[in-house]
């Protein structure tokens, strides 16, 4: 065996992506191209009085122009999870209702991108409007409904065991508070872009993808024409974070615009038009109660939730899932509301509801841990649950004392004064702060194609996809571990629905899912060889004159999940530094442990912690969009008014793995690290803002005004 699981590879793929040869969905050269360009609408609710086109279809190279009045067609699809699954379930184009700022309203179609720019800006539209909600403290919040069915990671919010009221009035401390979390923007480096292309009744689409074959499934629907016809190409995504796994209305309206025209049409979105049309993290707010005796053991804890959806499809912030797989307490209430604004469709971003759900309740155990006058280590030390509590089974496996442990002694937590405002260091005040982190451990199924090659190398042939992941160096250690070759012996393919399905790149699932394929492939393949090694396998090959020796598997989860509750743990310690005079706060170090079971590539495991770390301080200190009160869109509009960090607001991050396989979850004993890193980070943050100042801010972000205004 070659040992390279857990070891530092570099990345398969780094090369492709520093010299510019990665190709990304807009950069396809296809013969005969076209371009599109959105129309959207001013307004946030009413409906379209008349919209004129005149103007724009006469600007030269102008070929088409789409609107409600002459839509082209597109077919409802299923929009179930299992099967197929778009991100608003209103069709683009469907009637003249709008209903949220931004919405798309058109499609002009031209030679040039410039001259279908142009025409966007010429079609003149006038409405009748209707005063938009777009802000929460003015909607109706009611009880949230399950998404996708309650087999998906969200179930409904209302959950209730033992006497709350009793286990509040015995306590020796309690806590009572509501956190807030702004709107937050999806920012991937790539935008969203699309290129369509049919030939005769087949559809080929080149599209930032998390799913393929979810994808595939999708337009196959839209269009009306079989699986087999359509093809996705995505090699590539440059950043997604839960924002392209699905078709979005511009990607359909595309699609259905290339097969009227019988073009292969090219649309890539503007910065401005994504902050409205392709996804966000909802607002939500947040009331934790907490109880416990003198000892600081937990005796109650409510978590309830609301959070704000669009008028064109369901989805709510999942905060409360978090809340019975962290700490143990006989009586828990967990609620969760959802109201409807004028604003576009939130979605999946970074550990959606994991993310914000820490942010409450590891707020809410820090404020716990200084009334009773307890280490927040020792408070979590004493309160973690061995078992989910929704789910009545015990966890897998769990190293969360460990991640707190190996934390605290890396950071020198011991020599924190249990006092506010009791450090200083150039003039400015220090503080320190920890919290923890989760993520629940997901597997799909998943297929690979393994084939051995005369020449002595490898081809892994996978639907499976990265986002920057690092799925490529992945897939490479994986198989190289399996068979005992060099990682450099080994090619990888993904990204192309005519390959075996690799499953979604999301939910952290694409390592726990594909990793198992690939081991099983490979042993599948040295089987069709009748030999028990690589090497023999090789030479064998070379004698039998064959063009190559292959072989496909197939793995999926089995019964394991009526056994066990499958989790992923961590701890986040950090420094800041504050400059009261000016309300300047800035992180100045950083440690997270991490227990994520097997470590498949120690290099890019990190970087997928100290990517999700660097993207929660951004959320603690920078990052909120608000909406303009009468046109409902976005006031930020671009990588400049949305803030998030630099690279000078980041200190050196100290990442460190627990390693310890998980073999009750899969046979790699791997789970996924993508999202677990940002989860507590946020809470870190303020809590170490406390520990400094003695000011505890319960409202994201934490921006100067409200570090000096209290």
């Amino acid at each position: 065996m070659s040992q390279v699981m857990g070891k530092n590879v570099s990345r398969k793929d780094g090369r492709a992506k520093v010299t510019g040869t990665a190709t990304y969905a807009a950069e396809h050269p296809i013969p005969g191209l076209v371009h599109g360009y959105l129309v959207t609408a001013s307004i946030a609710k009413g409906r379209i009085k008349s919209i004129d086109t005149r103007a724009a279809e006469e600007i030269p190279g102008v070929m088409a122009v789409f609107t409600h009045k002459n839509a082209p067609p597109i077919c409802p699809p299923t929009n179930n999870f299992i099967t197929s699954k778009i991100y608003e379930a209103r069709l683009p184009l469907s009637d003249d209702t709008v209903h949220y700022g931004g919405q798309i309203i058109g499609l002009v179609v031209a030679d040039t991108f410039e001259r279908a720019r142009h025409g966007a800006h010429q079609v003149k539209v006038e409405y009748d409007s209707q005063p938009p909600v777009v802000e929460a403290k003015n909607a109706t919040f009611q009880e949230a409904p399950s998404m996708f069915g309650e087999s998906f990671t969200f179930e409904k919010g209302q959950f209730a065991t033992g006497d709350f009221t009793a286990g509040m009035a015995d306590a020796a401390a309690t806590v009572e508070a509501t956190y807030t979390t702004p709107t937050e923007l999806h920012a991937p480096m790539e935008p969203h872009a699309i290129i369509a292309q049919w030939q005769g009744d087949s559809l080929s689409v080149y599209e930032p993808s998390q799913w393929v074959m979810g994808s595939q499934r999708t337009y196959a629907e839209l269009c009306d024409i079989p699986v087999e016809k359509v093809r996705i190409i995505t090699p590539y995504i440059g950043g997604a974070f839960g924002c392209k796994g699905f078709p979005w209305s511009h990607a359909i309206l595309c699609v259905a615009a290339a097969r009227q025209l019988q073009r292969p049409l090219k649309l890539v979105l503007s910065r401005r038009q994504m902050t409205a049309n392709t996804g966000h993290r909802s607002q939500t707010e947040q009331r934790i109660r907490l109880a416990a005796n003198a000892e600081g053991i937990l005796s109650a804890i409510a978590h309830e939730v609301k959070s704000c959806t669009s008028p064109v499809e369901v989805f709510t912030e999942p905060c409360t899932n978090i809340t019975p797989v962290m700490y143990a307490a006989p009586t828990m209430q967990l609620n969760q509301e959802l109201a409807v604004l004028n604003v576009g469709t939130p979605t999946f971003m970074r550990a959606p509801g994991e993310n914000p759900g820490m942010w409450a309740l590891e707020s809410a155990m820090d404020e716990l841990a200084w009334a009773l006058n307890l280490d927040p280590v020792e408070l979590r030390l004493k309160n973690e649950t061995k078992e989910h509590q929704r789910k009545g089974l015990p966890f897998s496996a769990k190293h969360f004392a460990d991640c707190l442990q190996m934390g605290a002694q890396q950071f020198g937590w011991k020599d924190r004064p249990m006092q506010t405002r009791a450090l200083t260091r150039e003039g400015q005040l220090i503080g320190w702060g920890m919290a923890a982190a989760t993520f629940p451990a997901l597997r799909g199924q998943a297929s690979v194609k393994v084939r051995l090659l005369p020449d002595g190398t490898v081809h892994i042939l996978t639907a499976a996809n990265d986002m920057g992941t690092g799925a490529y160096t992945m897939i490479a250690v994986t198989a190289a571990e399996a068979l005992g070759v060099p990682v450099d012996n080994v090619r990888v393919e993904l990204g192309d629905s005519q390959l075996p399905d690799g499953g979604m790149a999301g939910g952290s699932m694409m390592t726990a899912s594909i990793a198992p394929a690939v081991m099983e492939a490979c042993q599948e393949v040295l089987k069709t060889a009748n030999c028990t090694t690589a090497s023999a396998a090789f030479d064998a090959l070379r004698q039998s004159g064959r063009e190559a020796f292959e072989a496909t598997a197939s793995t999926a989860p089995g019964d394991e999940g009526k056994k066990w509750a499958f989790q992923s743990w961590g701890a986040h310690f950090c420094e800041v530094a504050m400059d009261e005079e000016i309300g300047r706060l800035r992180v100045t170090r950083w440690v997270s442990v991490m227990d994520i079971g097997r470590v498949m590539n120690g290099k890019t495991a990190a970087s997928q912690v100290r990517g999700a770390v660097i993207m929660g301080i951004g959320q603690a200190l920078m990052e909120a969009c608000h909406f303009d009160p009468d046109i409902g869109y976005p006031v930020v509009y671009d990588l400049a008014t949305y803030h998030f960090p630099a690279h000078a607001d980041i200190p050196r991050i100290e990442v460190t793995f627990v390693g310890k396989p998980d073999l009750n979850f899969n046979p790699a004993g791997a789970r996924g690290v993508g999202e677990i890193g940002i989860t507590g980070v946020a809470a870190a943050v303020a809590n170490a803002v406390y520990h400094a100042t003695g000011k505890r801010l319960r409202n994201l972000p934490l921006t100067p005004e409200k570090l000096t205004n209290q």
